[in-house]
C-alpha cells in the first residue's frame, strides 16, 4: 500500500474531520464484535453524514491538486460530453419524454452543460431534478448553474430520495463505482470475506482481516471464477439494487449510466488477481482505502453484466452497452467538434484534447462505458449512441 508520506498532507481541519470520523468507524467496529465487512466500512466512509467523502466539504472534482480536487470526470474535461448527451437524449425527450433525472451531478458542471445542450438541440426538459444528499454539492452545483446556465437554473430541482414513479430520462456519471462494495478473497481454493478491524497499536487505525466462507455462502459471481489460485475481487450487491430500484421507479423512458468497468467475462477473469479497489486523493491513485478516511474516494470499477441481469430482473430493457468512446462517436461528439474554427489554435486545440482524451482508448474511450436501460420505448428507435460497436453480447 502507498504510504501517507508520498502523499500530500491535509490541512489541519480535515486531518481533524478525519480524525473523527476514524474514531467513529472503530466504534462501529467495536459494537459488531470487532469486525465489519468492507462494503460497510466504505460506506461510512465515503456517507457518513457531515463527514463522509461525499457528504463533507472536501473539493473532490477539478482538474488538479492545486485547487484541492482529487480527481477530474469527462464533464469537466470538455463541454462536449455533455452536449453529445444531449443529441443522444433530445429525441427522447420530443417522445413525450420531459423530465431529466440525475445522479451523482458533482459541482454541477453536467447539468448546466446538458442542459444548454438540449436548449441549441431546442428540446429542454420541463423539468431537471438532481438527486443529490449532500449539501455541500447542492450549494456547489446550484452555483455551477447560476454561472454557467443562469436563464436555465429555474428548471433545476433537488431530491433527498428516488421519486416513487418517474417518466422521463435518467443520467449518471461517475455513479455506480462509488456505491459501497463487499471484498472476497481466495486463499488456499477457499472463498473468504474480507472485513475491517482495528490495527494494533503503533499501527494505522484499521487493517484487513479475512473470514472463511461456507461454501454455500460464497457469492454466485464467485464460484463461476475457474481454477483454485489465490485471488482478490468485489461483488456490486447495492449497485445491483439500485438498478432494480431503477427498474422499479422508471415507469417509461430510458436510464444511461456512463462509468470505468467490464462484462463480468472480463471483470472475473483469472488473471484480474488484485481486484479494482481504488483509491483517489489529490490526483494521486493508490490502493490504501484505511488512509485518511473521509478524505479521499474509494472505488471500484462496475461489474455491468450485474448491473445488467438485475435491471432485467426489474422488468427494464439493455437497450445498448458499448464503449465511451464508440457511444460518444456514434453520438456525434466529433461533429459537435467540427463546429469549432480549427484554424483558431486557442480556441480549438484544448478541446480537441479533451475530446481526445474522452475517446482514446489509452486514456477514457475504451476503460469507460455506457449502459442503456428502458422501459416503454419503441423497439423500431434504436438508440443512436449504440448504432455501431453494441456489445450486449459480451453482458
Amino acid at each position: 500500500m502507498q504510504k501517507a508520506a508520498s502523499l500530500p498532507l491535509p490541512p489541519a481541519d480535515a486531518q481533524a474531520a478525519s480524525d473523527t470520523l476514524t474514531a467513529r468507524i472503530g466504534e462501529s467496529i467495536d459494537a459488531a464484535g470487532g469486525w465489519i465487512g468492507f462494503d460497510r466500512y466504505m460506506a461510512m466512509a465515503l456517507y457518513a453524514p457531515g463527514l463522509g467523502y461525499y457528504s463533507g466539504g472536501s473539493a473532490k472534482f477539478g482538474r488538479d491538486a492545486r485547487d484541492g480536487s482529487d480527481f477530474i470526470t469527462a464533464p469537466e474535461l470538455s463541454p462536449f460530453f455533455a452536449r453529445t448527451l444531449a443529441r443522444q437524449f433530445a429525441p427522447l425527450l420530443a417522445q413525450g419524454l420531459p423530465r431529466l433525472l440525475e445522479f451523482g451531478a458533482g459541482t454541477g458542471r453536467l447539468a448546466a452543460d446538458l442542459l444548454l445542450g438540449l436548449e441549441q438541440e431546442g428540446q429542454l426538459p420541463q423539468t431537471y431534478a438532481i438527486v443529490e444528499l449532500s449539501g455541500e454539492l447542492r450549494a456547489r452545483q446550484q452555483a455551477t448553474l447560476a454561472q454557467r446556465a443562469p436563464h436555465l437554473a429555474q428548471r433545476v430541482t433537488w431530491l433527498d430520495t428516488l421519486p416513487a414513479t418517474f417518466d422521463g430520462v435518467i443520467v449518471g456519471n461517475e455513479v455506480l463505482d462509488a456505491m459501497p462494495v463487499q471484498l472476497y478473497a481466495r486463499s488456499g481454493g477457499r472463498w473468504h470475506e474480507r472485513g475491517v478491524v482495528r490495527s494494533h497499536v503503533g499501527e494505522p487505525a484499521f487493517r484487513f482481516e479475512d473470514r472463511p466462507l461456507a461454501d454455500a455462502d460464497v457469492p454466485e459471481a464467485l464460484c463461476a471464477i475457474p481454477g483454485d489460485h489465490d485471488l482478490v475481487t468485489e461483488t456490486h450487491a447495492e449497485a445491483e439494487g439500485f438498478a432494480r430500484a431503477i427498474g422499479a421507479m422508471l415507469a417509461r423512458g430510458a436510464a444511461f449510466f456512463i462509468d470505468y468497468g467490464f462484462p463480468a467475462s472480463e471483470y472475473y477473469h483469472p488473471q484480474r488477481a488484485g481486484g479494482t479497489l481504488m483509491c483517489h486523493y489529490r490526483h494521486h491513485a493508490h490502493p490504501d482505502p484505511f488512509l485518511y478516511p473521509g478524505l479521499q474516494d474509494i472505488t471500484a470499477h462496475v461489474n455491468f453484466s450485474g448491473i445488467a441481469h438485475a435491471a432485467v430482473d426489474a422488468g427494464l430493457t439493455v437497450a445498448g452497452f458499448a464503449s465511451q468512446a464508440r457511444f460518444l462517436m456514434n453520438a456525434g461528439i466529433t461533429e459537435l467538434l467540427m463546429e469549432l474554427d480549427p484554424s483558431d489554435a486557442g480556441a480549438f486545440l484544448p478541446q480537441a484534447n479533451a475530446v481526445q482524451k474522452l475517446l482514446s482508448e489509452a486514456e477514457m474511450g475504451e476503460l469507460f462505458k455506457v449502459i442503456a436501460l428502458t422501459r416503454g420505448l419503441d423497439d423500431n428507435e434504436p438508440l443512436a449512441g449504440f448504432a455501431r460497436g453494441d456489445r450486449c453480447h459480451a453482458l
